[in-house]
Order: C-alpha cells, then structure tokens, then sequence
C-alpha cells in the first residue's frame, strides 16, 4: 500500500508523522511524497482543515484516514495515543469505506469562460466589499427569489455541519445525495424579503446563483479569492464522491455528537 500524509504546521503534528513513519517500517506500506505517485491513502494528521487540504491536493481517487492532534476533528477517527492500534487495524482488518458527496460548481464569467470547482464542505459566496450582496436564485431554471444580504452557503451532507450549521442550517447525513443553501444575515423587511430557510436540494437538482455584484469574494473549503466580472455559479451533486477508509466503527451521528455535544 502506498501511504501520502499531509500534516498540520507544527512540530507535534510533525513529531506524530514520524511516530508512525517508525511503527509502519517493517511493514509492506510504502510513503510516497505527492499526487503523481498515486497513493492508494492518504493520511490527513492535524485537524478538519487539514483533511479539506489533503482532498484537494490529492482528489478523488485516494482514500483519506484523519488523525486529529487538536480539538477533536470531524472528520477524523484517530488520536495520536491511539496509533498503535491504527497500525495493527491497518494491517489485520479490511476498512469500511465511506463515500461523501461534493458540491460540484460551475462558474461563468461575463465573457463566457467557465471555471470548474468543487468542494467537500461548501462554497460560500459573499461581496467582496462591505456592501450587501445581490445575487438572484434560481433552481432548475425556475427564479426563486432575489437575495440581499452578508451571503449565501451551498453545503455538501458533511458540510452541513461546518458554517452552514452556524447558520442554524439542517445537519444532513452524507448517505443522502443532496446540496443545501443557506442564507447568511439576509435582509427582510417591506421592500425585500427571501426565503429566509435553509433550502435542501436533491441530486440532479441545480441551483444557480446570478450575481449582481462586479466583485465578489467566493470560498470552496479553505480557499477564498476575490473574482471579478462572475455572471453566475451553478451548483450540484457532484458525480464523484470523497472516499473515507474507517477501521473504526463510529457513526455519522457519533461525530456529530462528539463534535458539538459531548464534553
């Protein structure tokens, strides 16, 4: 088996890599530095933002293990004290493998062109000013509405539980194929009103969004960058999914737990 790691910028996270590194060298797993060696796992150690990098520098063909070394991450099974184990799992057992949607993203510029983005968690879509963002929403080519406001959020099943949950949006499980929109403090009043709901859409469902902004400020996971001159994003069900090897039994809804209820 070919292992790639990405890490978290800091001596600990490093000091962890090495610690495995050490218990995985009298077995058949072979570490590889970067995507053009095709590894068959990629090990994410550090925490969520470090697995959302890990995804896009590597893609959809690996599968991904997450060792957090902070707060407990969502998207990761395993502790550093816990390696031991991991090692002995890795080698005896066969994992589960858990596959999780994308947001799949297509945006049009004025003149034409098109970009091709997708994300694990979500996009996010705000003016790249302190003005209100203007953007009116269509689904399946239908107009919805005409938003106004701080911001939209197009969440993936798993990112349901990342910022589109700060806006009170639903928590969505990742066996459902489905993107969810959310609004970030819209404006409601006499003069404008929106759906002012979290909107969950199923898959072969689209939402566009046509911007009426010059400039814009659009976030795919951890990136964010300034885009100028967008008519339009469209968002849907990606047809790939995220590949997640678990040799831990621990359910969608035990993370949810662990992450926002227990102590």
């Amino acid at each position: 088996m070919k292992i790639a790691t990405v890490l978290r910028n800091d001596d600990y996270t490093r000091e962890v890599e090495q610690a495995l590194k050490d218990k995985l060298a009298s077995t058949p797993c072979e570490f590889v530095e970067g995507p053009d060696d095709h590894p068959d796992m990629v090990l994410s150690i550090g925490g969520d933002g470090t697995l959302l990098e890990a995804v896009h520098q590597y893609g959809v063909e690996p599968s991904y293990v997450g060792v957090h070394t902070g707060h407990l991450g969502f998207y990761a099974d395993w502790r550093p004290e816990e390696l031991d184990e991991f090692v002995q799992r890795l080698q005896q057992d066969r994992p589960a493998i858990v596959e999780y949607p994308i947001v799949d993203c297509r945006i049009t510029m004025r003149d034409g062109a098109v970009h091709r983005k997708w994300a694990l968690n979500e996009l996010v879509l705000r003016n790249a000013s302190l003005s209100t963002l203007v953007t009116c929403v269509y689904i399946n080519g239908d107009e919805l509405e005409t938003f106004r406001g701080d911001g939209l959020i197009v969440s993936s099943p798993s990112g349901s539980t990342a910022y589109n949950k700060a806006v009170d949006g639903a928590i969505v499980h990742p066996s459902i194929e489905a993107i969810q929109l959310s609004e970030i403090a819209s404006i409601n009043n006499q003069a404008y009103r929106t759906i002012n709901s979290s909107l969950v859409l199923p898959k072969h469902h689209e939402v566009e969004l046509i911007v009426m902004n010059p400039e814009i400020m659009i976030g795919l996971d951890r990136e964010q960058d300034i885009w100028r001159d967008v008519r339009s994003i469209s968002c849907r069900v990606g047809q790939e999914k995220v590949k997640f090897a678990r040799y831990k039994r621990l359910t969608f809804w035990s993370r949810v737990r662990n992450s926002f209820i227990k102590g």
